[in-house]
């Protein structure tokens, strides 16, 4: 396959992101002139905080409030209903050519702070990748780690010579947005993969991800995550832990089917492979969010570009173990995807992004954000009046939908293992076919329900509390075998 194709970037019909966004700011400094008209989330999340209470207030007290949630019901139920009806997209052959000539150039970036426990397995898979050494290098951004970090990557260093590692120091600032904006200018890649310091990465994973490049439109590819304590592991009985293999499923779910029917395709951090020509269109990475991944899904969709999604092979990595841990990874979570349609509400209502597409990021910014915060003047409202939620029939169709959708993505990335074992049981008579998944799906919707708490307290914060960006990591650990190997 001739060497172009993976880099072909005359797809121009739009202008670059980073060059409308820049238009907005006074500031001199040239990093921030990307970010400059980001400014007053505060007052915007107040604004739109008190229009959603209105409305719910307002369609409480007139008569046909009622038949609005109705149409916009319909409205929604039209849309999941087309995209859950939709063929997923079929995946490209993996690549099976050693040739130099045919393949991309490679960057696969970390950023490390404090992960003497899990940044030697990470780095020893993907030093010994199935892919051609002259082809791909590794570069980890020791961000002024302050464990054993940086010793580990020296004794690797010396065993791997395409690892490269760049340590940042205390003033750096940025977080992973900085650290990944820093490598970047000396990375050759054609094709950056980044991935968090906890990830368990499949060999082939570079054969099977980089043909989904050869579309000029596509400007990233996420590859599906999962949980890396769901089977065979301590925590494997772990509420937390089986609640969020089930969230990651029905999100990988709805990832296929969104991108079936033309809608968004969206990054998540962890197995993320971005083209360059598509970064550098877009900024690069926003050191001004707290979720770098779902900022750069959105410019780069109003940039003209798309993303694509990879459900086989997974990276696993680490999932959080208790509620506290959880409320605070999901409240940064939340609070990031909230701050994008913040910052760019003006381009997606302009449809930049185009109908299809616009159309699916409303339809879910309604589920995720605003259903949410509408919920508690919605309660309010119904025991005032003694009267039944509004938002009721909506409400119940995006519970029905999430709990098929989880059921469906469960059984798809299912993995051999898990059905042999289910099979096992059905033989022996210990379960019903059938009744696993069903009870692992009704205890992800319960799990799932923290969501509502999380959404409406995130944007009740962000409306009333100015916001400093404070960088915070997963506590990552490693395993018992780590452990005993270095001793």
């Amino acid at each position: 396959m001739p060497q172009q194709s993976w880099y072909d970037d005359e797809y121009d019909e739009l202008e670059p992101v980073h060059a409308i966004v820049s238009d907005l700011s006074d500031a001199d400094d040239p990093q921030s002139q990307f970010y400059r008209g980001l400014a007053g989330r505060r007052g915007k999340a107040a604004l739109a905080m008190t229009i959603v209470w209105s409305s719910t207030i307002a369609l409480h007290l007139v008569s046909w409030g009622a038949w609005v949630v109705y149409g916009l019901t319909a409205l929604m139920g039209v849309h999941i209903l087309r995209l859950m009806a939709a063929r997923p997209r079929p995946l490209p052959h993996p690549l099976t050519s050693d040739n130099s000539a045919d393949l991309p150039f490679v960057s696969l970036m970390v950023a490390a702070k404090n992960e003497e426990g899990v940044i030697g397995p990470l780095v020893r898979a993907l030093c010994e990748i199935d892919y051609p050494v002259s082809r791909y290098e590794l570069w980890v951004v020791d961000d002024h780690s302050t464990d054993r970090t940086p010793q580990v990557l020296d004794k690797l260093k010396s065993e791997y010579p395409q690892l490269k590692v760049l340590r940042r120091g205390a003033e750096a600032s940025g977080g992973k947005s900085g650290a990944l904006n820093q490598v970047c200018a000396l990375a050759k890649g054609e094709i950056f993969g980044v991935f968090d310091a906890d990830a368990d990465v499949p060999a082939d994973l570079l054969r099977r991800v980089l043909p989904l490049f050869q579309s000029a439109r596509v400007g990233a590819v996420q590859v599906r995550k999962a949980i890396a304590q769901a089977t065979n592991h301590p925590d494997s009985g772990n509420f937390w832990i089986q609640g969020q293999v089930a969230e990651m499923a029905l999100d990988a779910y709805y990832q296929q089917q969104r991108i079936a029917v033309g809608g968004i395709g969206e990054l998540r951090g962890n197995g993320q492979f971005v083209r360059r020509a598509a970064l550098e269109r877009c900024g690069a990475w926003n050191e001004e969010t707290i979720t770098d991944d779902l900022d750069l899904t959105i410019r780069l969709h109003l940039d003209g570009w798309d993303i694509d999604f990879l459900p086989m092979p997974a990276v696993q990595e680490q999932g959080v173990t208790r509620l506290g841990g959880l409320w605070h990874q999901r409240n940064r979570w939340a609070e990031g995807g909230y701050q994008r349609y913040l910052d760019y509400w003006r381009w997606i209502v302009r449809n930049r992004m185009g109908t299809r597409k616009t159309m699916d990021l409303l339809t879910f910014f309604m589920f995720q954000y605003i259903m949410p915060t509408a919920a508690l003047p919605d309660l309010l409202m119904a025991i005032a009046r003694s009267r039944l939620p509004i938002f009721g029939p909506l409400t119940g169709f995006t519970l029905i939908m999430s709990m098929v959708g989880m059921m469906i993505g469960l059984r798809r990335f299912q993995t051999r293992t898990e059905a042999k074992a289910e099979l096992e049981d059905v033989r022996r008579g210990r379960t019903y076919p059938g009744f696993s998944l069903l009870l692992q799906t009704l205890r992800g919707a319960i799990y799932m329900l923290h969501w509502l708490a999380i959404v409406a307290s995130t944007t009740l914060r962000m409306s009333i509390r100015p916001k400093r960006l404070k960088w915070v990591k997963t506590v990552h650990h490693a395993s018992d075998e780590l452990w005993l190997e270095e001793g």
